[in-house]
Order: C-alpha cells, then structure tokens, then sequence
C-alpha cells in the first residue's frame, strides 16, 4: 500500500433534526472514525473558528494499519485552510505517510483569479473553480477539480447522483443524495484514481458517509460533533 486518500465523514446530532438546515462552517468541530475492513484504526478531527470575515478549519488525521502486530501503513497529517468571506486564501498542511513527507503550500494570488500551489508532488498554478479535496465542504460534489490536502496536486473528477438512499448514522435514519466521485481520467494507477461513494444530507447539505475501495474496504464516520 503506497498512497491512501484521507477522506473525512460530517455530521452532527442536531442536524438530524430536519427543520434545522447550516452550513457545515457553522459547526465548532467535528470528529470521525476512521474504519478499514469494519475495523476501527484512526481519526479525523476538524476545528473551525470565526473571526470577523475569517474563517479557520484546522484539521488533525491519524491512522494506521496493523497485521499480526506489524505496522503496514501509517498516516499523521495536519491542515489549516482560511477562508476570507468565503473565498479560500491559503491552505497549509504537512503529512508523514510511514517515513515519506508530504506538504502543501497554497494562496490566493494578489490578483486574486488563481491559486498558487507549492506542494510535494505539484508546484504551479490552478484555477478559482478547485476546492481542497476534504471532506466536510460538500462544495467538493458542485466542481469538476480539486486539489489533494496531502501532496497539492491537481485532480479532475467527474461527480454523477446515483439516487436516494435511507441510511442509518448514530441510530438514527437519514433519506441522502448518494453520489460517485470518480477521476475524470480512468487511465489514472489505483493510487492516483479517485473512487468514492458518497451520502450527502439534502436538508443540512453535510456529507455523512464516504467509502470506497483500496486493499479492502475503508469509510469515514461520524463519531462526534457540535
């Protein structure tokens, strides 16, 4: 295993309440599992803080895969993206993938029509369209590029609705808009190709559930939030 997509599972029990509808920016934290095989091995926590027109999502994933008491695969990552009246400006991040080091350096230019991108596997320019390719901003299911929290590279991918589903999240049944997400470039190796399926709340316009498939089955979700 060389390269694992982090993904990040949104939710809050107030939200299940279908008269309530906020932006995922409006809660102060989330926290999820990380499962692989059913198997809980890690976490994802997201901490968000305004002040005046800013906004800061902090980010902090750990997780690991264990065989016969044998590390296999290990990752440690940490990511701040701030957003200016809802216009991202920068993201940071800096991730240890078992003893390789990835990064991300990325802000708004003075000009403010594109993204500059510093990162361990791309360094260039990219387009307003593009969004950090985490999770809890559903805004990754209404474009057609994002950019990796990890390493900053650049993806296209294609998003088609599948339908609805009733799922069940912390005991209790939500109807969702489910979702693939897929690369738009299917020639792409496994560990660059973006595969997932998604489950998105329609009233409060979270993602709740991620999973796909990569030496077994992995999923994002919800242990915790407010």
């Amino acid at each position: 295993m060389k390269k694992i997509f982090i993904t990040v599972i949104i939710l809050t029990l107030s939200i299940f309440k279908t008269s309530i509808s906020k932006e995922p920016t409006d809660l102060k934290f989330i926290e999820m599992e990380v499962l692989r095989n059913g198997d809980v091995i890690g976490f994802s926590k997201y901490k968000f803080s305004k002040e005046n027109d800013f906004l800061k999502v902090e980010n902090e994933t750990k997780f690991k895969v264990d065989l016969l008491g044998v590390n296999l695969f290990k990752i440690n990552s940490k990511g701040t993206e701030i957003y200016k009246n809802n216009m991202l400006i920068s993201f940071e991040s800096e991730t240890f993938q078992n003893k390789k080091v990835k990064y991300v350096n990325l802000k708004l230019s003075e000009e403010k029509n594109q993204y500059l991108i510093n990162g361990s596997s791309y360094k260039g320019k990219a387009s307003l369209d593009n969004v950090i390719g985490n999770w809890w901003n559903y805004k990754i299911l209404q474009t057609d590029t994002q950019i990796s929290p990890l390493s900053g590279s650049v993806k296209k991918q294609e998003v088609k609705y599948i339908g609805d589903e009733l799922i069940k999240i912390l005991d209790r049944k939500i109807n969702t808009k489910k979702f693939s997400l897929k690369s738009k470039n299917q020639t792409l190796p496994d560990d660059k190709r973006l595969d997932f399926i998604i489950w998105k709340d329609p009233n409060t316009k979270l993602i709740l559930k991620v999973t796909y498939e990569r030496m077994g089955k992995w999923e994002y979700i919800l242990k915790n939030y407010n």
